[in-house]
């Protein structure tokens, strides 16, 4: 009976096309927020905080204990975001007109951080092995490409024209730097995984990424940032090369705000370096390589895909050549 009743009132409701795009924005910025909140959960030691999964020391509540209270927030907040993201999932379908590219792409959101959920309880479980918790942030970036994603395609049509194709040299220059930036992604959670924020607190017995000895910690950094370097000029030559060949706006400006990223992001990783990897600073460089990561989903999605009637046209002309050539 109450299920009929919820599915009667679900009927009734219908959004609009600019409704839905702020929902998808929402559950943008949430799968952003619990990327940070989860990063602050490592950084100050309290990925043990409750040792259990899913609850805390045996108990639905945690204890009266800083780090308890850090890892169930977090929690907490990941369940806040479940609530969003079925949400979203759900008004998808509820849209009008329907579009079944958003409600599919929509239904992804959930359904990751039930993922999510499961791997972090396998990570908690498993006393933060550097393995669980490098895929955990993984996943999150992952899920971050299907917000990013559904956010841009839910724009109103008619407040958002589609700009003529772009060439192909510029598409795939773009799309190349998609790769890069999940190296960047993946060293830099390697890095993190081989030094001091391991996830635990003073006394805890926490497993750190070790395949070199005591030169892991330097050889990820070095690593790290030399992947980074050459990221950073790929973006640069990308946005020159988007300059000169007048792409449309957005990718352009999602490139100037790339660029301008990644240099503060050396900036940072410079002085985190030099002052020993200060807590703050690690968080501050998580939070921009997140933006970063949606600056690369914007850009993409921007520039948009290769228009197939050019393709046909230059098909046409190879063909009306070799014509005449026989």
């Amino acid at each position: 009976m109450l299920c009929a009743c919820v599915r009667a009132r679900l009927a009734k409701i219908e959004i609009t096309p600019r409704q839905f795009e702020l929902v998808s924005l929402v559950a943008l910025v949430a799968l952003t927020l619990i990327v940070l909140s989860g990063a602050a959960v490592r950084l100050t030691g309290s990925g043990l905080g409750c040792p259990d999964w899913p609850r805390c020391y045996g108990h639905i509540y945690p204890r009266l204990q800083t780090h308890s209270l850090i890892e169930f927030g977090n929690r907490a907040v990941g369940g806040i975001v479940g609530v969003v993201t079925v949400g979203v999932a759900v008004l998808a379908w509820r849209r009008r007109p329907l579009r079944r590219d958003l409600a599919w792409l929509a239904l992804a959101l959930p359904l990751g951080v039930v993922a999510q959920a499961a791997l972090g309880g396998v990570t908690v479980e498993s006393k933060l092995a550097p393995g669980y918790v490098m895929a955990h942030f993984g996943l999150s970036m992952i899920i971050l490409v299907a917000a990013g994603t559904l956010a841009w395609r839910a724009r109103d049509e008619r407040r958002a024209a589609t700009p003529a194709a772009a060439d192909a040299t510029s598409i795939w220059a773009v799309r190349a730097l998609f790769p890069l930036a999940t190296l960047v992604i993946f060293a830099g959670t390697a890095a993190t995984a081989a030094g001091p924020h391991s996830g635990g607190a003073t006394g805890q017995q926490i497993k750190r990424l070790m395949f070199d000895g005591q030169n892991t910690l330097n050889w990820t950094i070095h690593a790290h940032a030399a992947i980074a370097f050459a990221f950073g000029l790929a973006a640069v030559v990308v946005w020159v090369v988007l300059e000169r060949r007048q792409a449309n706006a957005q990718a352009r400006r999602a490139l100037s705000w790339l660029c301008g990223l990644i240099a503060l992001q050396g900036v940072i990783g410079a002085v985190q370096y030099e002052t020993h990897l200060p807590t703050e600073l690690v968080w501050v460089h998580v939070a921009v390589a997140s933006v970063s990561w949606l600056c690369v989903v914007w850009a993409i999605a921007a520039i948009g895909r290769p228009d197939p009637s050019r393709a046909r046209k230059r098909a046409q002309i190879r063909a009306s050549m070799v014509g005449r050539n026989s």
